[in-house]
């Protein structure tokens, strides 16, 4: 295992993250407390630091579970947890992302984690009723508290966390150093506008649903249905199949899984980009983390970043056209290179600005 920072912070984070969604038989599906605990152990044994749930994941047993089995050793792990959504159906001050309902969910995550502090509290979705002055302030207050460490976002738009960053910096509140993404081969959309937000706002992406809800995985090929959630992907039917045909030739080529060439492609991507592991059984997630030794060439790389480039759309289609280039950057723009971000060229493999 190796370690990246969490975005503009200066905490150390391994480099894939533990989910659990998984934690507990509450919903129907899902890994009983016991094997759940044996799971944490043997990321935890991997190197692993950086275990992630949620107030509402398997109505709070997930968060129970972590706690019992962090006990004696909670500090040595970054724990995070969310807020947001609803936890007392009938009472509607028990949802939203306003002072109330982050006092009171947090406070209960905090007894259910048997611990005095989060590392990390996510606000779990855009709650537009909640201003975002009364947001960030709130979030800050628990900073300077001592119950929260850092902050960070889950499932917003781009603008909205560049608001709210830009807020909270003008303010001298805490800002966000991380955002929570639906991110994988088949769902690249985000980098149209949330992973270059990302990157200009020093944020750490952590990287849910990384194999496409089972589908990366290659067992739905040929006709097997799988479990479409949260909308699905961005590329359905048989283009992406086309791409996961593509994942188990280079899992086939290379003698790995094709989860693991799905997740170490996330981990390459540029900027900060931290899968989020989720496993059912220790076998499962010991696959996974087997993704560690894998390293994917750059002629891997860009075959897997051909066959799966999104459609970006307006404005990049437009900005990326030659005449476009030339006028806003002039007549010797090929003759201009930014180094003042390591992951950024000036052009892409077409001599184009990027």
């Amino acid at each position: 295992m190796r370690y990246t920072l969490l975005g503009r912070s200066g905490i150390r984070v391994s480099e894939f993250a533990l989910g659990s969604m998984t934690f507990g038989e509450d919903w129907g599906w899902g890994a009983p407390a016991e094997t759940s605990s044996r799971m944490l152990d043997l990321y935890a044994d991997a190197g692993g630091n950086f275990i992630d749930t949620a107030n509402v994941y398997t109505g709070g047993t997930s968060e129970s579970i972590i706690g019992r089995a962090l006990r004696g050793r909670r500090d040595r792990f970054v724990l995070a947890t969310k807020y947001t959504a609803q936890t007392a159906p009938g009472d509607l001050n028990t949802a939203g992302n306003h002072r109330k309902n982050l006092v009171t969910s947090l406070e209960a995550s905090l007894r259910r984690l048997e611990t005095d502090y989060v590392d990390v509290l996510w606000v779990h979705a855009r709650d537009t009723l909640t201003p975002l002055p009364e947001l960030m302030r709130a979030l800050d207050d628990q900073v300077r508290a001592g119950k929260v460490l850092h902050v960070g976002v889950s499932d917003w738009s781009a603008w909205e966390i560049a608001q709210a960053n830009t807020l909270a910096e003008l303010r001298g509140w805490s800002p966000f150093v991380g955002v929570q993404l639906r991110y994988n081969l088949l769902a690249r959309s985000v980098e149209s506008e949330l992973t270059p937000m990302a990157q200009a706002h020093d944020l750490a992406v952590v990287a849910w649903g990384p194999l496409a809800e089972g589908r990366l995985t290659g067992k739905y090929l040929d006709g097997a249905q799988g479990r479409l959630t949260r909308g699905g992907w961005d590329f359905s039917g048989e283009r992406g199949d086309h791409v996961v045909r593509e994942v188990v030739a280079v899992a086939e080529a290379g003698g790995w899984t094709p989860a693991q060439v799905a997740l170490a492609w996330l981990r390459a991507r540029p900027g900060t980009v931290i899968p989020l592991l989720g496993a059912t059984s220790e076998q499962q997630l010991a696959a996974n983390l087997g993704a560690l030794e894998v390293t994917l060439d750059d002629e891997v790389l860009r075959g897997l970043d051909e066959i799966s480039a999104p459609e970006l759309g307006f404005p990049h289609d437009v900005m990326a056209e030659e005449d476009m280039i030339g006028l806003v950057y002039g007549d010797q723009w090929r003759q201009v290179a930014d180094r003042r971000r390591a992951s950024r060229r000036p052009v892409n493999d077409d001599h184009r600005l990027v």
